[in-house]
């Protein structure tokens, strides 16, 4: 990917986007080109035929997406399904019209079955039933994937798709309600600290396991990606019609941790002093969900960012940029 290529980053202002943002301008990348959602609605085909008529972007960085933890994935399903359909159809297919060069497109774990062996591979994506709580935001970014992968095959286009496992960092959605787990922790010690609090309620059991990849450390590995030769690209792109293998790469960090595991180093990283208690009535979710990393160590990138210090980054962010706030 040359440094003077014009890249368009879709989704620039989220969690994702903005570290890939960080990371391209940490590597030289000058000619970056960025919309606001209230610049361009990703959703309106015709906004988006009509931004990449006017701006003809080398490269897209497909960031853009709605999505939530559990608890909004289950207020919102119609929501999920409608707009990351919406999002991705439009800026596949106008890349595609395009001649876009490379893309890449960002999912999410959560395209795996819910009980599928563990460590997760990529060749595992539709061979049972998905989590049903967040069902409709999977099977969008499923779709996503597929339609990468047909336009690949039908036109040669070299569409990647990437599934980060659950990411943290700087820029993180802490809205009370609708974020994930770590920004959720993250705010709920940092509130119960500030009134001394004895007890902060975790969701569910605690139980299960999950995997948490640094955003900034996700955005070397899409760079990594994007900047392999075509030699290194090409064999990922899923090209033959019968081979069975989608042009999908996870991207994670191989290890997990309980959920009771990682309040607890919330807990110390915020400084907090009180209890954990567990809300045995609410959702687990999955019990495990721990990416393969065999094919991208293969390629040669491994995760850097040790756990708590990205913890230590992300609640400094918090408290710079979102502490008080309700959104």
């Amino acid at each position: 990917m040359r440094t003077s290529a014009k890249i368009y980053v879709a989704g620039h202002r989220g969690l994702v986007g903005s570290a890939l943002l960080r990371q391209l301008g940490a590597s030289g990348y000058t000619n970056i080109v960025t919309r606001s959602h209230a610049e361009l609605d990703l959703t309106d085909a015709e906004a988006v035929r009509g931004f990449f008529e006017q701006e003809r972007p080398d490269y897209v960085l497909l960031a853009a997406a709605k999505v939530g933890g559990i608890h909004a994935n289950n207020t919102y399903p119609a929501e999920f399904i409608q707009q990351n359909l919406a999002i991705q159809t439009n800026v596949i297919h106008q890349s595609f019209l395009n001649g876009v060069e490379r893309l890449l497109f960002l999912g999410s774990s959560c395209i795996y079955p819910r009980d599928c062996p563990q460590p997760i591979k990529e060749e595992y994506l539709l061979t049972g039933p998905l989590e049903a709580t967040n069902r409709p935001y999977a099977l969008a970014k499923i779709a996503g994937i597929e339609m990468c992968w047909s336009y690949n095959r039908q036109y040669g286009t070299k569409f990647l798709a990437v599934m980060p496992t659950n990411l943290y960092g700087p820029g993180d959605n802490y809205h009370p309600q609708n974020s994930h787990v770590i920004p959720a922790l993250i705010r709920r010690f940092h509130e119960a600290k500030a009134v001394a609090a004895p007890f902060v309620t975790v969701w569910g059991s605690g139980t299960p396991r999950r995997e948490f990849l640094y955003s900034d450390d996700m955005a070397k590995a899409c760079l990594f990606l994007m900047s392999l030769s075509d030699a290194g690209f090409e064999p990922l792109l899923g090209r033959e019609r019968n081979d069975g293998v989608a042009p999908l790469v996870n991207i994670g960090t191989g290890t997990d941790l309980t959920i009771r595991e990682l309040a607890e180093v919330i807990r110390d990283v915020v400084g907090y002093e009180g209890d954990i208690v567990f809300d045995l009535e609410k959702p687990d979710g999955t019990a495990r969900k721990l990416m393969s990393m065999d094919r991208l160590h293969s390629i040669g990138w491994r995760a850097e960012t040790q756990f708590r210090n990205g913890l230590v980054n992300a609640y400094r962010d918090f408290v710079a940029n979102h502490a008080g706030r309700t959104e």
